[in-house]
């Protein structure tokens, strides 16, 4: 999968399967799909982290979005997408449980309705099935904590 994405053009896409559903990511932020790791779970107050995994020497978050795209969060995880999430003027690998296979799709974007969560950018047909497609950032950051906590205002790291 590496050498693919390597080779991405602008409207190359990842497909992944999270539940019963799929999405896309922008294939120019992912960098590989590792097999299922040890998953580190520690006390904290980001509610989307559910640990961290151990990849290349590196702590990588896992952010279980599923609690926001499904509703639910996700019971089985056969492997770990690895993505880069920006911030200002950096970015850092983190990870999404997905439960399949995923594959490289290119299809031109459609504009998502004004109706769509924020974290949706818009979304593909690929073998007639329409598929969003997520803006990472806005995703793991669409999930706040209760604000009333100092604390839980902080971004999620």
């Amino acid at each position: 999968m590496m050498a693919e994405l390597q080779n991405a053009s602008a409207n190359s896409y990842v497909l992944m399967q999270i539940g019963n559903r799929r999405f896309a990511l922008p294939a120019g932020i992912v960098s590989e799909l590792a097999p299922p790791v040890r998953l580190h779970a520690f006390p904290h107050i980001s509610p989307l982290v559910t640990g961290v995994i151990v990849r290349r020497g590196r702590i990588i978050p896992v952010y279980d979005v599923a609690s926001i795209l499904l509703g639910r969060t996700s019971s089985v995880h056969r492997f770990y997408l690895i993505a880069r999430r920006g911030f200002a003027t950096e970015s850092e690998p983190s990870a999404i449980p997905v439960s399949g296979e995923c594959e490289l799709a290119s299809a031109d974007i459609e504009p998502s309705a004004s109706e769509r969560p924020a974290y949706v950018s818009g979304t593909l047909t690929v073998g007639g099935e329409s598929i969003d497609v997520l803006n990472f950032d806005a995703l793991v950051g669409a999930h706040r904590a209760d604000s009333s906590d100092p604390r839980k205002s902080e971004p999620l790291s």
